[in-house]
């Protein structure tokens, strides 16, 4: 059984998912509106990812008896000074989700709530991945290279990953 203080961290992840999944919205119609459209799929990618971890944590909820609830998601606007504050608002996205999803690991463990341990630790494995992609976007942006050439070195999505299906 789900311990009710992890299940209710669990339905706030859900919503911050969920605002993750508008946030990078906002960062892909920022650089579609600028015609970097290899910049703007990364982060439509990166869209679907996030709404594909809400939905994993609530199949998780459900598979355990627990009634999810579907928290409002943040408004997101595209309105970035530049590219540079656009990535780096994702890198600090990414290290505040890595930060929830530690906290949840040390209420399960608090708790004996040994059953989102796994899911937990994909979330946290998955963030290492997350932060590190950030990163090195943040760096290529910040270098001053060419936005358009820049698009060469975006990551791709690997077989079997991407789209809705991602993280579900």
């Amino acid at each position: 059984m789900i311990s009710s203080t992890l299940s209710n961290a669990l339905n706030e992840q859900i919503g911050h998912e969920l605002s993750a999944h508008n946030h990078y919205l906002a960062i892909a119609v920022y650089f579609a509106h600028r015609s970097l459209d290899g910049w703007a799929d990364f982060f439509f990618r990166q869209a679907e990812e996030e709404r594909g971890h809400a939905m994993k944590i609530l199949h998780f909820l459900l598979d355990n008896d627990v009634a999810p609830r579907i928290p409002q998601a943040a408004e997101a606007k595209p309105a970035f000074a530049d590219a540079v504050e656009a990535v780096a608002s994702a890198v600090k996205a990414e290290r505040t989700v890595t930060t929830q999803f530690e906290a949840m690991m040390a209420i399960a463990h608090q708790e004996n709530d040994y059953r989102a341990v796994p899911l937990l630790q994909w979330f946290l494995n998955e963030q290492i991945e997350e932060e590190a992609t950030m990163g090195k976007l943040l760096d290529l942006v910040q270098s001053g290279i060419n936005l358009f050439q820049a698009q060469d070195y975006l990551p791709t999505p690997h077989a079997g990953e991407g789209g809705a299906e991602a993280g579900a």
